[in-house]
């Protein structure tokens, strides 16, 4: 086989196999369900997991571990890498650091970390943030601001009277 003759034998459309259409046609008869079994009759579909009637694998194995699929993804910065990354009096939001690649993956909430040291003064936005990074971003002369999201529980004022 050559490299020219590869396209020979593609058909865009290709017709469908004319089954149970008599001996001749290669398939007849049977029309390729074989013989006897469940398969041999129309509306029947394996499931797909189905073994045959062995136990399946999906089944066999153990499941570990819970996977809350309603949680909220929240990113997380430590003061130490905004210091590093902006000058003094410039503005911190989601979108500056995406801008600068520190958040890469999606994500619902930022929420900025009090380790390390800051020392220049910057204007914070995140959703939400630490007792200690709060109390270093403040003590360097710098700003707070909580944006709008979804707030810990904690957080969140009580529809009940006092």
């Amino acid at each position: 086989m050559n490299l020219h003759d590869v396209h020979q034998g593609i058909k865009k459309n290709k017709r469908g196999r004319r089954v149970g259409r008599g001996p001749g046609s290669g398939h007849g008869k049977t029309a390729g369900r074989g013989h006897k079994g469940q398969g041999q009759l129309a509306g029947w579909s394996a499931h797909p997991v189905f073994q045959g009637g062995q136990m399946p694998l999906v089944r066999r194995i153990p499941k570990r571990g819970f996977n809350n699929q309603w949680a909220l993804t929240v990113a997380s910065i430590n003061v130490a890498k905004l210091a590093e990354l902006f000058k003094s009096g410039e503005e911190v939001t989601p979108e500056t650091l995406q801008a600068k690649g520190l958040l890469k993956k999606r994500f619902d909430l930022l929420k900025i970390l009090g380790h390390g040291d800051l020392s220049v003064k910057l204007k914070v936005s995140a959703h939400r943030f630490s007792r200690t990074a709060r109390e270093k971003i403040e003590q360097a002369g710098g700003e707070v601001i909580v944006l709008a999201g979804r707030q810990p529980v904690s957080e969140r004022s009580s529809d009940k009277p006092e």
